[in-house]
């Protein structure tokens, strides 16, 4: 008796029998790679308003006072945290770059912002929709991985994504996250 063979193919493997054909593949790839650019731009550019003042942000000071507002010790430390986590986290997911790590740290910081902005609601101009979509979007490309077209390919630990990866990445971003919230007054 046959065994069946996963519907699902391996990413990094070529389609065997009982998987799509290798032409859907490289259709996997771009939409990994649309979402990539998508969330890893938007979190780059947001983190470059933190830490440079850059697109109409508050630089480092202003973050600061935000920080501050909203009762975390040492508000400079921490704006600069969030801006370099949010620079280099949105920059490593555009490029597919230590993917897992990148989506961590998107995950981590954006989980921050879901759970200090939860009063206001689900939908904005106050609520946590936005941060709740990039959220998800980080924690699914830190799961799934970055697909072929990606910097990753590059590096042999990481040519081959696994979901073990990916849930340690996703706890690793959720526990920096809560541990940041702990220390807010």
């Amino acid at each position: 008796m046959a065994t069946p063979t996963s519907t699902y193919p391996r990413p990094d493997t070529a389609s065997g029998p009982g998987g799509p054909p290798a032409s859907a593949l490289p259709a996997q790839d771009a939409g990994l790679l649309v979402l990539r650019l998508a969330i890893g731009l938007t979190m780059a550019v947001h983190g470059a308003q933190k830490l440079f003042g850059w697109f109409g942000g508050g630089g480092l000071e202003g973050t600061g006072m935000f920080f501050a507002s909203l009762g975390y010790p040492s508000p400079e430390a921490f704006a600069l945290v969030a801006a370099l986590t949010e620079t280099l986290g949105g920059i490593g997911l555009a490029l597919g770059l230590l993917t897992p790590l990148a989506g961590a740290a998107v995950l981590g910081t954006m989980a921050n912002a879901v759970a200090v902005k939860w009063g206001g609601g689900f939908f904005s101009p106050q609520g946590v929709e936005y941060e709740v979509l990039l959220t998800a979007g980080a924690a699914a490309l830190t799961l799934s991985g970055p697909g072929r077209w990606a910097a990753d390919r590059a590096l042999p630990v990481l040519r081959s994504h696994r979901l073990s990866h990916g849930a340690a990445a996703v706890a690793l971003g959720l526990a920096a996250a809560g541990a940041t919230l702990l220390l807010r007054s």
